[in-house]
C-alpha cells in the first residue's frame, strides 16, 4: 500500500473507486435489463421476435464512454494512477477472431455476457452460478492450452 504527500493511503482510494464504479455498472445493467437471458436472448434474434431496446442500451454508453474518454485523455494523468494503460496490441489477428467467434456463441447460448453474469450472481439463481463456473473453467482452459501451445517445438 503506497502512500500520497498528504498521507492518504493511495490503494484505499482506488479499492473505493473500483467498488463504487463497479455498483453503478451493476445497478446501470440491471436496470437496462442487461442481466435477464432473456432480454439479451431476443436483442440477439434477429430473424425472430427481435427486440432492439438493448440496442439503445449500447447506443447510450458509446455515447458516454466517446465524451468521457475524450476529457479523461486531456489529463496528463489517471486520478487514482501513476500513467494509464492502453493496450499493448491493436492489430486483428486469428486469435482475436477465434475468441470474439467463441465469446458470441456463448453469449447466444447463454444469454450471458461476462459483466451481467457476475451482477446476475447477486440474484442467487443457479443459471448465472453455472455460466460463471463454467466461464472460468474455460478461462483456465483457454490458458492452459495456450501454454502449452507456446512451449510446444516446431517441426
Amino acid at each position: 500500500m503506497g502512500f500520497n504527500d498528504t498521507g492518504d493511503c493511495i490503494m484505499s482510494s482506488k479499492v473505493a473507486a473500483s467498488f463504487v464504479i463497479g455498483f453503478i455498472f451493476a445497478v446501470g445493467l440491471a436496470l437496462a435489463g442487461m442481466t435477464l437471458p432473456g432480454k439479451v436472448i431476443g436483442f440477439l434474434d434477429v430473424f425472430g421476435q427481435w427486440d432492439p431496446s438493448l440496442m439503445f442500451v449500447m447506443i447510450g454508453a458509446i455515447g458516454v464512454h466517446a465524451i468521457a474518454y475524450r476529457l479523461i485523455r486531456r489529463r496528463s494523468t489517471p486520478l487514482l494512477d501513476t500513467k494509464f494503460f492502453d493496450p499493448e496490441k491493436t492489430g486483428v489477428t486469428g486469435r482475436l477472431i477465434f475468441g470474439a467467434a467463441i465469446f458470441g456463441i456463448g453469449w447466444g447460448l447463454g444469454g450471458y455476457c461476462p459483466g451481467p453474469a457476475i451482477t446476475s450472481l447477486g440474484a442467487r439463481l443457479m443459471e448465472p452460478a453455472i455460466f460463471v463456473v463454467a466461464m472460468i473453467a474455460g478461462m483456465i482452459l483457454a490458458q492452459l492450452f495456450m501454454t502449452a501451445v507456446s512451449k510446444r517445438k516446431p517441426i
